[in-house]
């Protein structure tokens, strides 16, 4: 996760020299400049917001966390509806409340890698690999591949979207060989 940040912070990095390299470049305008490395502000704060959840729950900075959450915020995650975890839950206090004590008891992240990231208006994207533990069979799932949708309103997070193989998780879940 922290190379990931760095290699983020690297990339704004050089995407805001260049802007700022080709600005002074008369061949060049700064709409073709945006549009050749494709970041617009929306986009780069929605990035901006996404990391900053994410690198808070990272590190279980609840307070960061809670400030990021937008009120009316859904957390959708799809699946075997036997997991406790399961379904969209709306609203920050629902998230809170109900979603985040459920899924903590039951569900430890083991491995999160994320390798790829993009950003486009308020919609952020990632993708990567992850491995669990399921606390109530005490089994590891395999490596599976993650996807993630990032809604952000109001520089807040409106929507967390996770798309994971809930295949493998249900196995771990309850304890089925894998086959």
């Amino acid at each position: 996760m922290k190379k990931f940040l760095i290699a983020v912070s690297l990339l704004v990095s050089l995407t805001l020299f260049l802007s700022w390299t080709n600005s002074n470049d008369t061949s060049t305008s700064k709409a073709e400049t945006k549009a050749q490395i494709n970041i617009d502000p929306q986009s780069e704060e929605t990035m901006k917001i996404a990391m900053d959840f994410m690198g808070a729950m990272g590190k279980g900075d609840m307070k960061t966390m809670v400030s990021l959450m937008h009120e009316d915020m859904v957390w959708q995650n799809g699946g075997d509806k036997s997991m406790p975890w399961i379904g969209p839950w709306k609203g920050k206090k629902v998230i809170l409340e109900e979603f985040m004590p459920k899924f903590g008891e039951n569900f430890k992240t083991v491995k999160w890698e994320p390798n790829d990231a993009i950003a486009n208006g308020d919609t952020a994207a990632f993708f990567g690999q992850m491995v669990g533990l399921l606390t109530k069979s005490n089994e590891k799932t395999s490596e599976f591949t993650y996807a993630l949708r990032v809604k952000v309103k109001d520089g807040k997070v409106i929507l967390w979207n996770w798309f994971e193989d809930s295949f493998e998780v249900s196995r771990a879940y309850h304890h089925k060989s894998k086959k």
